[in-house]
């Protein structure tokens, strides 16, 4: 039960990939420019995290250390392209804008990172746990960026949410300032890095008032 939590703590705190390795980082500052465009990135990445991962552990035995890296990137490829065409049937306005940073999910380090480091040693469980916490715990740091950029980008919250939920999505759009002409630094890729650097203090600050 304490690998299981361990790893939970890891996916979402402590070893967060985005926070602590800074991997992924090109999608993760790229699209953060709204919260529907993180959450669709963010399930993608986390769908093929727990796929790949699973899949990994499961041949791991099976799987020739020579030639692990291009079968893991393989794999991963392949998950992507499931992906791909789910989003261009249900979500294809969606996967329009996220445009090229879907199928870069395949060279995204974080997810080979995982299938070498963690699923390629361990169980089909620990691995799936391992890959949605991971995936979460990125998710997570996609949405609060894409929240704070949007914020103060737009002053809205969940605009165009109908991307994801259709009509009901229309429902969900919060303007926060009225008549807000909106700051352009924080759509603008600088702003994405000025977010992102200030999430990463808060979270050192956090971790050393806990030592």
């Amino acid at each position: 039960m304490k690998d299981y939590l361990n790893i939970v703590k890891n996916g979402l705190w402590t070893n967060n990939q985005a926070l602590v390795a800074l991997l992924g980082l090109c999608p993760l500052l790229a699209v953060t420019n709204n919260i529907v465009n993180a959450i669709g990135l963010g399930l993608a990445t986390t769908f093929v995290l727990i796929a790949s991962n699973m899949t990994v552990s499961i041949f791991r035995k099976q799987i020739r250390k020579e030639v692990r890296i291009p079968i893991f990137v393989l794999l991963i490829a392949s998950f992507v392209t499931i992906v791909e065409l789910l989003m261009q049937s249900y979500f294809y306005d969606l996967y329009l804008i996220l445009g090229i940073f879907v199928p870069l999910i395949v060279t995204n380090c974080a997810i080979l990172a995982r299938a070498e480091s963690f699923a390629s040693k361990n169980t089909w469980g620990k691995s799936a746990l391992d890959g949605l916490m991971m995936g979460v715990g990125f998710s997570i740091v996609l949405i609060i960026l894409g929240a704070l950029r949007e914020v103060i980008g737009s002053g809205t919250l969940f605009d165009q949410s109908s991307l994801l939920l259709g009509s009901l999505g229309d429902t969900l759009s919060i303007t926060v300032f009225e008549n807000y002409q909106g700051t352009l630094l924080a759509i603008l890729p600088p702003g994405a890095f000025i977010g992102l650097g200030l999430i990463v203090a808060v979270k050192n600050y956090i971790d050393l008032k806990k030592i």
